[in-house]
């Protein structure tokens, strides 16, 4: 088995069915987990902002990671050029909680979490699990020879994060959770209807 850890601001793609992409300390950050089971491809973003705009062009064009609007698009590509197909990615985040300010003055987690939603509606991609929000540390890991992501919140042990509306063999494709708990992936109107629409029994 090979371990690829993905650090702050970083991207990784793994195609061997033995690799095991993972991320630490995810506060306000999002770790975005993209998996395409037909070809066995896998992607592991971990960013910490919302908006490249917020730098100047010559900060901005060497930390792309770093940002929603930028990491997230660059992480479809490289998974589409490893042989991943957009129709077929199942998505899995975690992160975005209100570390280290209680007041929620720069509110970072639901901006992250915000940006994400937007720039995965304009890709198309529809998110199939989530662990968002508060305020606790998070870490995950991908498994490219099963797609099984895993999560560990705090302190806590780790379990499997579950995809919400995806089939398995001889499974509901509910996986069990009502239409209120699967409309909660995400916040706004748009986006809840299309992940209803893509999620109907």
């Amino acid at each position: 088995m090979s371990v690829i850890v993905v650090g702050i601001a970083d991207c990784r793609i793994a195609t061997e069915p033995g690799d095991v992409l993972v991320t630490y300390g995810l506060g306000s950050c999002i770790g975005l987990a993209a998996y395409d089971p037909g070809a066995t491809v896998g992607g592991l973003l971990h960013f910490m902002l919302p908006d490249s705009a917020l730098l100047e062009a010559e900060h901005r064009t060497g930390t792309p990671f770093k940002f929603a609007d930028t990491g997230i698009p660059l992480l479809l590509e490289r998974m589409s050029r490893a042989g991943a197909q957009k129709r077929r990615l199942l998505v899995r985040i975690a992160g975005a909680a209100q570390m280290m300010d209680p007041g929620g003055v720069f509110d970072i987690g639901r901006r992250n979490h915000q940006a994400l939603r937007r720039v995965l509606w304009k890709a198309g991609v529809l998110v199939h699990g989530e662990a968002v929000g508060g305020a606790i540390s998070r870490s995950v890991r991908l498994e490219i020879g099963t797609g099984r992501m895993w999560l560990r919140e705090a302190a806590g042990p780790e379990l499997e994060m579950p995809l919400v509306g995806v089939a398995r063999r001889g499974e509901e494709r509910t996986n069990g959770l009502s239409r209120p708990d699967r409309g909660r992936l995400a916040g706004d109107a748009g986006l809840r209807a299309a992940c209803d629409r893509g999620l109907r029994v």
